[in-house]
């Protein structure tokens, strides 16, 4: 110890404990030593992943339905996401399918509801469109047969009336512009929620000649690339 060598001989040329040699407290020092002796992170992950290994051995279905329980309880999962967690924890295939399947059988994972509940949450929230739903709907692993029902939900006139409100809400921002850079600003920022580039086009043109602007003629090739 760093202490125990600086400190000076006590009585007697003995030397002394750092409690004495340096006026620190006996129940200071063990508070010091426990610190020292606190285990790593590492070995913390290590006995909290012995631990959870040790409660799926001795129960390996019950301990899947309670990690669904537990992610439900914090907002809706699909099947293929609770799948997902299930795996990383190490759960057993033969159990996590048994669990899976028995919440579906009970209607607790409805992946037909969970995409028609997206769908509306997202388009209405975010304004995304179609495309842009499908593609988020696919990566958390829903069918592509209830991919296009939840989407085909919506209609032509619902997505445009939606990316006239975005432009409409943007357009302020882009006031000292050149023409042809707010078009592209407003067009790229459809396209990335999802919009074709044609309609983004016509819809960002129309709503710019409403506010008085004098749109050019444009080449309108790649603008649902427009990032």
């Amino acid at each position: 110890m760093a202490l125990e060598r600086l400190a000076p001989l006590g009585d007697e040329g003995s030397e002394p404990t750092p409690t004495k040699a340096w006026g620190v407290t006996a129940e200071r020092y063990a508070q010091q030593q426990t610190k020292r002796e606190k285990p790593t992170r590492a070995a913390k992950a290590e006995a909290r992943a012995q631990r959870i290994a040790e409660e799926i051995a001795k129960d390996p279905t019950g301990y899947a339905r309670q990690v669904c329980l537990d992610l439900l309880e914090l907002g809706p999962r699909t099947r293929q996401e609770l799948a997902r967690a299930l795996a990383k924890k190490g759960v057993p295939e033969e159990a996590a399918e048994q669990v899976l399947e028995r919440f579906t059988d009970v209607g607790i994972i409805d992946d037909a509801l969970f995409a028609s509940m997206w769908v509306t949450s997202r388009h209405r929230g975010k304004g995304l469109a179609g495309r842009a739903l499908s593609q988020e709907l696919r990566r958390k692993g829903i069918d592509d047969e209830l991919v296009r029902d939840a989407v085909g939900s919506l209609d032509a006139s619902q997505e445009e009336e939606t990316a006239r409100s975005l432009v409409r809400r943007k357009l302020p921002a882009t006031r000292g512009l050149a023409t042809d850079a707010r078009i592209r600003r407003l067009a790229g920022m459809l396209a990335r929620k999802g919009y074709s580039g044609g309609l983004a086009f016509r819809v960002v043109k129309e709503e710019l000649e409403a506010e008085g602007t004098d749109v050019p003629e444009l080449d309108t090739d790649g603008l649902s690339h427009l990032g």
